[in-house]
């Protein structure tokens, strides 16, 4: 990067912004981030926990966005400043230094743009996540509890909270079924990158005779759905069970009988919550599963009848293998839908999902 290219750089940067502080009213921001300001310092704020939280929630991600965008600008003028220095008197050291920052810069430009693609329908909301193993019983049901492990890394390093909802070990080792609840802003903007069947080619530690064995897993993603989202569910359709929690002892669930079970008959979706000793939060929240499946169900249908009209087929769903982890006969992770490949499949399982996400919604946003 020669010393035209570096003035280049920081002027496309400089437009970059300008485009950014365009698309955004960042006044009528600091005016919201200062009302919710306003309303936390009242004194009965916390008489409703779970509006108090999603206020904090709305307000961090304001208040993120507001930070990323002045945090943007200073580092920007920084290496004008620089720019400007260099251009008085040359100096070697300062030179690499504003190269090194310049690709810094570009990097978290380009990481505030992957935020500002999340623009869709409830994209800000947390996301409730199930994995449900396919054929192939313990082997399968292994692989579901990796990629829980995954998903919970993913999440840990990325700032969110993780609930387990729901929790039903596997006969032998991993589990059967799991429900998890990633809070935080823009969790189901990026989890829904995940939405679909996962493949596994490994050595089993199961199969005594070293054989290499395939395995599935399909992920859900669904939005967590508030209150002021209209979803007809009427209480003569739906049959309510409960039952005496069951899986991996205190670690997932509690032992009491106050798990509780719903059936929503005309569509026969079945969901189920046991993370709560009191079965009546253990209801609320099976209620708002069961929602955000009937939301799932609505707009899955709705991309199908749009899709048949315009001939298409429809590549959204839950049976469509998105991605295969490969342990062996050679490591690699490849995205089927947009081909991006991670050779380190350790370091996938340890949670470094980011560029599938990116590369998910990067190209979604191509195909728009």
């Amino acid at each position: 990067m020669d010393f035209s290219e570096i003035k280049g750089e920081l002027h496309n940067t400089a437009q970059r912004l300008a485009d950014i502080r365009g698309s955004l009213d960042l006044d009528q921001k600091r005016n919201e981030l200062h009302a919710l300001e306003t309303i936390m310092a009242e004194p009965t704020f916390w008489d409703d926990q779970e509006k108090a939280q999603k206020t904090i929630e709305e307000m961090k991600g304001i208040k993120e966005l507001v930070d990323s965008i002045a945090g943007l600008e200073a580092k920007l003028e920084d290496q004008q400043v620089l720019l400007e220095l260099l251009q008085e008197e040359e100096d070697e050291t300062l030179l690499e230094e504003l190269k090194q920052n310049i690709r810094s810069l570009k990097k978290e430009f380009d990481a505030f743009d992957l935020q500002m693609m999340l623009s869709e329908p409830y994209d800000k909301n947390s996301a409730i996540l199930e994995l449900h193993p396919g054929a192939g019983g313990t082997e399968s049901q292994d692989w579901a509890e990796m990629l829980l492990r995954m998903y919970t890394r993913w999440a840990e390093k990325s700032g969110y909270k993780v609930e387990t909802l729901d929790y039903l070990a596997g006969d032998e080792a991993g589990v059967k079924s799991v429900t998890l609840l990633i809070k935080g802003v823009n969790a189901y903007g990026y989890l829904k990158a995940e939405k679909g069947v996962h493949r596994l080619v490994r050595i089993s530690p199961f199969d005594s005779s070293g054989r290499r064995h395939t395995s599935f897993v399909s992920a859900h993603v669904m939005p967590e759905l508030d209150g002021d989202v209209e979803i007809e569910i009427r209480t003569e359709d739906l049959k309510i069970d409960t039952y005496r929690s069951s899986g991996a002892g205190g670690q997932h669930v509690n032992t009491t009988d106050s798990a509780v079970r719903i059936t929503h008959i005309p569509t026969n979706t079945v969901v189920t919550c046991q993370s709560e000793r009191s079965q009546i939060k253990n209801r609320e929240r099976a209620m708002k599963i069961l929602k955000a499946r009937l939301y799932e169900k609505k707009i899955e249908e709705q991309q199908n009848e749009l899709n048949a009209l315009k001939g298409e087929q429809s590549e959204i769903g839950w049976g469509s293998q998105i991605r295969s982890y490969v342990f062996h006969p050679y490591s690699l992770v490849k995205d089927h839908r947009t081909l991006v490949e991670i050779g380190n499949v350790q370091a996938v399982m340890d949670g470094e999902i980011q560029p599938f996400i990116e590369g998910y919604l990067r190209s979604k946003l191509n195909r728009a």
